[in-house]
This record gives C-alpha cells, structure tokens and sequence, in this order.
C-alpha cells in the first residue's frame, strides 16, 4: 500500500537532521517512528485487554486483595524491602 504523507517544512527539516545525526535516510527514520507507535499502541490495546479480562475473572470468582494491601506492598518492594505478597481472598 502506497502512502503520502505531506509534512510541514520544519517537521521535514528535524527528520532530516535527525535521520542525518543517525546515519539513515528521512523514509527509513519515519518507518522506523511509526513502527515504534504501532507497537506502543499494540502493546496498550493487549495491556487494556488483560486488564478486563483479569477484572471480569475478579467479579465473577470474587477473589481480590484491597488496594490499600497492593500499595503497602509495592512501597515495600520500591523501597528495597522483600513484602509477603498480599493473599487474595473473597470480597464482602
């Protein structure tokens, strides 16, 4: 499939520079750029799909830790501590 893109002269000028810097041509530093956000927004769309799909699975079976329990033991892992990980357990 064959793409035009019309960019403004200035975002042409950066491309050019920075694809110059990195010893690359302007069209292989713009694929490169949209390959980059194709999988970023991949990545996000599968993240946001299992994010769900753990919620669902959470609502149905009812088995969860309270967020006050989750943050209690990230801080403690952020801070270079080794925290039982919190048991999940029915919600009331």
């Amino acid at each position: 499939m064959a793409v035009s893109l019309r960019l403004p002269g200035n975002v042409k000028r950066r491309i050019a520079k920075l694809a110059q810097e990195q010893n690359t041509t302007p069209h292989a530093f713009m694929l490169e750029a949209i390959r980059d956000r194709v999988d970023a927004e991949e990545a996000r769309a599968a993240f946001h799909a299992e994010a769900k799909r753990r919620l669902a699975r959470m609502r149905k079976s009812g088995m969860g830790v309270p967020a006050e329990e989750v943050f209690d033991y990230l801080l403690g892992r952020a801070s270079g501590k080794k925290p039982p990980r919190p048991k999940p357990r029915k919600h009331r």
